[in-house]
């Protein structure tokens, strides 16, 4: 089994894949503040998979620790944006609760995304 550094860089790197391949799935998450929804969902699944790969190469990994970190940062609003419009995502179970727990694991998973790779 991986351990959780290891398994953070294929763990990104598929959420990349997800943005890309279904980007319909992510628009109701997007602040009605931020203009071109799909460019945007685009963009972060490209960075997704990039840091997520480069976080599994020792010559990459530093970068890729630090855009993935910078990445759950940028899409924190879209967090942010899912809990206060729970409504739009009726098949999650537990509702807003499920959505408003989300938000304070980011910072545990911000900090993985510092420590991703193993060993360098």
């Amino acid at each position: 089994m991986l351990s959780p550094r290891r398994a953070f860089g294929p763990f990104m790197a598929g959420m990349g894949v997800l943005h890309l391949a279904a980007p319909k799935v992510f628009t109701p998450a997007m602040p009605a503040y931020l203009p071109a929804h799909r460019e945007l969902i685009l963009l972060s699944g490209a960075v997704e998979l990039v840091a997520g790969a480069a976080t599994m190469h020792p010559r990459t990994r530093r970068f890729g620790r630090l855009l993935a970190a910078a990445t759950i940062v940028g899409v924190f609003p879209a967090n942010v944006e899912m809990a206060m419009h729970p409504e739009r995502f009726p098949k999650l179970p537990g509702g807003q609760r499920t959505l408003i727990a989300r938000l304070p694991l980011q910072v545990p998973l911000f900090l993985l995304a510092l420590r991703a790779g193993g060993r360098d």
